[in-house]
């Protein structure tokens, strides 16, 4: 007690303090340095360090993805193949070589993250030099990457809902991290030394005071001893303490989190029992009911009132701010209470039609494709409405009837309405979906297979239109069929045991096709159905059919002057005139039809088959964005490279032996200039190699035929190369094969006696025959045809079978005198002409010579010229 508090004599207070204990604080069990209590020391393994290091960068990864940064994504993504890689000792021994699964899971979102920028072109475009260049990179190196995760990332692909093994690692760390923590934090609490035992109270009642003060002075040693035991702790006492309080909290936390994961996994389990269930996209906005309020209760539905209400529902079309999607729902709804109240077949009829208006307006650009959700929609409501109107005869549907003179209730039903515009606009829709799909995907042939729901509905539509329509709707009718039925061949057509009453896609295409030529308005639709037609005999080996209908309808002369489609389509002819001439063997005109097409260069846009890059800017993005919508459907395209090999061919056939006929001609001209300059350019190479493209082989082949290599051209045209490439895509291929084999022998021939004529002083015809493996008769037929036109010049001596050749044809060196002559006599005349069309510049005086025109003044400087001869004579003749 201290000695200035004290009430009593200096006597008692030091009889007191001798008789008090002094109890010393024990030291305390534990005792830590700052250092240790600042940071809490946590042992990890290797396999934690290398997986969240990897969870860093696959999370900077995710942050570059939201913002489309392909470039810091490209660097990330490098990083994180660094990082795998460090981490491969770890997962080998840990996982069995198994990838974790949150690897998985990145590299599976990257990848489909880097396929969606990829396919959207127009964001592509749009992209600046660096995030393009990175975009390109980064899908290549991931496509390369991905190929040693394919079974996991399959695998993954399965169910992506469950969790990853990098959460069930994290709870059951952070759990052990918290009981670690608890035990910590429980020792010092168990450590503590006990508190030393209170004095207990004065028994003595001397005062009052004396007593009151000793029991402050007993609280006061207590407070005191208490100092004493926490000096050597003194920072614990400022730091915040674990109470049981938190532990229960953190104890709550992981039983919630716990609980949440368990029921996400039951959610997904439930998800995947589902059949094609899916989550619903809520929209901005107040919340709506499944089914919109159309009118009041107590009000009396006709169809009056829902034709009122279908016209509050049409005037918002176009609008601003307008929700398609809900007016669809409005007239989905406003058919379904037209159809509870029995309001009439016309009445449902107009609605269809409206529906089928809105699903148009859904697609805010016409130059895009419709969803494929919504052009079935819209094919399902364009086939209710034919059959409405199929079942009705009284029902009429058409443009002409405005909507004052309707007749919703009694018959006969006029309906305001188009239905084959309807369908045109449905087809071009559905040409765009083909467009946009991938050709080499399974997307396209599943899109390709509701062409017979097209087609099945526009022969419905033409049974309507033929009832109901115009001459010239009947046409447009057809025309649609046509489009759908002149590219496609028909195997029935080339069978002579036809079932009776069995018609064939060519009997279906003439009949058509003359119904427009006798009733068609406008010139478009019957020169589309004359080249439809022409395609359509081209493709079943009908050569002279479709040849006599293009030379009788002149539309060579004036197609230039038809729209853009019409062009492609009369390119595309030409294209498949030109096949069907070379499978006939007619090889001059099979050259002729593509000559025009493929001397230019640019077959691919010519039949609209594809864009050539761009070359310094040739068209805008307007331009070429028009040019990609005029593109041909994948399975409408003609094979470009059996294209440029029948015209090669062709073009061998005929050029080689004129060639060799004209060898020393100076005025010979170039048959096929594309095949002239291949072939010069295979010659001037110092060693050529085996050929190993279709164009390489048809190089080839052409060479040995100027030798009169017969067997070697054949080989080079006729290979499992080449038929695999080309002859085995045509029908009959085994008859073009033969045929051009018999070409070859006829046109090396030719070469042969062209080239080597000058050698001989007679051939045998049987020896020809033999060594060109041709019959007799038909060496002796060319043979005489080429004497009879002049090309060969010599007599055939029929008792002995030989062909007895003049010579008269020049030498070498006389063959190049003759073309010196020729070019010397050339330059003369056209000096000649220039002379007489200006006059003669070195006459000296008089009138020009020769017919010309005459000049009317006489040049100054001549007749200066002339004054200073003169002054000269008459100098001389003095001196």
């Amino acid at each position: 007690m201290s000695r200035f508090f004290a009430t009593g004599t200096d006597s008692e207070s030091e009889s007191s303090t001798e008789e008090e204990v002094i109890v010393r604080a024990p030291a305390p069990v534990y005792t830590f340095s700052d250092d240790e209590e600042e940071t809490k020391r946590v042992v990890r393994s290797m396999k934690e360090k290398r997986y969240e290091e990897l969870e860093a960068i696959i999370h900077t990864l995710r942050n570059h993805r939201k913002i489309k940064d392909y470039s810091s994504a490209l660097a990330s993504f490098e990083e994180l193949q660094r990082a795998y890689t460090r981490a491969a000792p770890v997962v080998l021994k840990e996982e069995n070589g198994i990838a974790p699964r949150f690897f998985i899971r990145a590299l599976t979102e990257l990848d489909d993250w880097v396929t969606g920028a990829w396919n959207d072109r127009d964001a592509r475009k749009a992209l600046s030099k660096g995030n393009s260049k990175a975009l390109t990179s980064l899908r290549q190196k991931l496509r390369k990457y991905t190929k040693d995760f394919d079974a996991e990332i399959s695998k993954f692909r399965e169910n992506p809902d469950m969790p990853d093994d990098d959460d069930e690692r994290k709870d059951t760390s952070s759990s052990d991290e918290s009981d670690d923590e608890d035990k910590v934090k429980e020792k010092p609490r168990i450590a503590r030394s006990p508190e030393a035992p209170r004095r207990p109270p004065p028994q003595d009642d001397e005062s009052s005071d004396s007593m009151d003060w000793g029991s402050s002075s007993s609280d006061s040693s207590s407070s005191s001893d208490d100092e004493t035991r926490g000096a050597t702790t003194l920072r614990e006492r400022f730091l915040k303490r674990a109470t049981e309080r938190d532990d229960d909290e953190e104890r709550d936390r992981r039983r919630v989190r716990r609980e949440r994961r368990d029921r996400a996994g039951k959610i997904s389990k439930k998800d995947q029992a589902d059949d094609g269930g899916e989550w619903e996209t809520v929209r901005k906005g107040a919340a709506t009911s499944d089914k919109p309020k159309m009118f009041a209760k107590d009000s009396d539905i006709d169809a009056a009132l829902v034709v009122k209400k279908l016209g509050e529902i049409s005037a918002a079309r176009g609008r601003k701010r307008t929700d398609r999607r809900a007016q669809l729902e409005l007239l989905h709804e406003l058919r379904t209470v037209a159809q509870q109240h029995n309001l009439g077949d016309a009445l449902q009829l107009k609605l269809r039609a409206a529906t089928v208006a809105a699903l148009f307006d859904y697609n805010p650009k016409v130059s895009d494709a419709m969803k494929p959700e919504y052009w079935s929609r819209l094919v399902e409501n364009v086939d209710q409405m034919v059959t409405l109107l199929l079942s009705h005869e009284d029902m009429m549907l058409s443009e002409t009837i405005t909507e004052d003179n309707e007749q919703l209730v009694t018959a006969p039903f006029k309906v305001r309405g188009c239905l084959l515009t309807a369908l045109e606009r449905l087809d071009d829709e559905f040409t765009k979906l083909l467009k946009e799909c991938d050709p080499h995907s399974n997307e396209y042939v599943e899109r390709l297979k509701d062409e017979v729901r097209v087609s099945t509905l526009i022969d419905r539509v033409c049974l309507v239109v033929e009832r109901d329509g115009t001459p010239q709707e009947i046409c447009r009718a057809y025309l649609r069929k046509i489009d759908h039925l002149y590219y496609k061949f028909d195997t029935r057509a080339m069978k002579k045991d036809l079932q009776p009453g069995e018609e064939t896609t060519i009997k279906k295409m003439e009949r058509l096709c003359k119904y427009i030529y006798a009733n068609d308005d406008s010139d478009r639709l019957r020169t589309r159905a004359i080249l439809s037609h022409i395609y359509h005999h081209a493709l079943h080996d009908n050569w002279f059919q479709a040849r006599d209908l293009l030379l009788m309808s002149h539309l060579q002369e004036n197609v230039q002057h038809s729209d853009p489609s019409t062009q492609i389509l009369y390119n595309r002819t030409m294209a498949n005139l030109g096949l069907c001439a070379f499978r006939r063997g007619n090889v001059k005109e099979a050259h002729g039809c593509l000559a025009e097409l493929m001397m230019t260069g640019k077959p691919k846009e010519l039949l609209a088959q594809g864009l050539l890059p761009q070359r310094q800017h040739e068209r805008s993005k307007e331009q070429e964005k028009i040019e990609k919508q005029r593109q041909m459907p994948f399975h409408m395209h003609i094979n470009l490279e059996l294209l440029e090999c029948v015209y090669l061919v062709s073009a061998m056939l005929i050029e080689i032996p004129y060639m060799a006929a004209h060898e020393f001609d100076a005025r010979r001209r170039m048959i096929s200039k594309t095949f002239y300059q291949n072939l010069r350019a295979s010659e001037r190479q110092a060693l050529v190699g085996p050929p190993e493209s279709m164009r390489e082989h048809a190089v080839a082949a052409a060479r040995a035929m100027r030798r009169g290599d017969w067997r070697a051209c054949l080989n080079f045209i006729v290979n499992e190369k080449m038929n695999a490439k080309v002859w085995d895509l045509m029908v009959g291929a085994d008859n073009v094969r033969a045929m051009l084999g018999r070409l070859i022998r006829e046109e090396s021939l030719r070469t042969y006696l062209f080239t080597y004529a000058h050698v001989y002083a007679s051939l045998s015809l049987r020896s020809l025959a033999d060594m060109f493996e041709m019959p007799r008769q038909r060496v002796h037929s060319l043979v005489s045809k080429m004497i009879i036109n002049e090309e060969l010049l010599a007599s055939l001596d029929d008792p002995s079978e030989c062909a007895i050749l003049h010579r008269s044809e020049p030498t070498r060196m006389q063959a190049l005198a003759l073309q010196l002559a020729d070019k010397v006599g050339n330059l003369v005349d056209s000096n000649e002409r220039i002379f007489e069309k200006q006059g003669s510049f070195f006459q000296r005086g008089g009138a020009p010579r020769g017919e010309g025109r005459q000049r009317e003044r006489p040049r100054d400087g001549w007749g200066r010229r002339q004054r200073n001869r003169r002054r000269d004579d008459e100098r001389g003749h003095e001196d």
